[in-house]
């Protein structure tokens, strides 16, 4: 029990882990959290960054910045991989299947996140805040795949 006697709702602590999660990312422009859950268990984590052993945006700059590239466009030009990507890599990394879990993140996946997340097998996504990228909840409702917004989390 918390101070209060207070347990927070499962989409709050897992919005909350999501939220702790995006503060680890290196992107100038969005630090965004990710955390794959199944029966209640985070399975993997991710957040926005580039790849291991490849200096990140924080100390070389963001091309997509210099080149006054509007958010959700472009993606091919940053060196950085996103939260939901990460998490899908990390879980694979360490052998951990993913097929029927929920995500949890901080903004509603991009277009190709969902592709992958889609051929990933998970049931649904639960995100914080939208993103500029109308076709993922398209994809998303072809897929049958459940979409939430959670409010909830820091």
């Amino acid at each position: 029990m918390t101070p209060t006697g207070q347990r927070p709702a499962w989409d709050d602590y897992f919005m909350d882990i999501a939220n702790l999660v995006a503060r680890r990312s290196t992107c100038l422009r969005r630090a965004v959290g990710a955390v794959l859950v199944k029966e209640h268990r985070v399975l993997s984590t991710g957040y926005n960054g580039a790849p291991a052993k490849i200096r990140h945006c924080a100390e070389v700059g963001c091309l997509r910045e210099s080149m006054n590239i509007e958010s959700g466009q472009r993606h091919e030009l940053c060196r950085g991989i996103h939260a939901e990507q990460n998490a899908i890599i990390q879980a694979a990394y360490h052998g951990v299947a993913i097929r029927g879990a929920s995500l949890y993140c901080t903004n509603l996946p991009c277009a190709i996140c969902t592709k992958m997340l889609i051929n990933a097998g998970l049931t649904e996504i639960c995100y914080q805040e939208g993103y500029a990228d109308e076709l993922s909840a398209a994809l998303l409702e072809e897929a049958g795949i459940r979409l939430r917004q959670v409010k909830g989390g820091s």
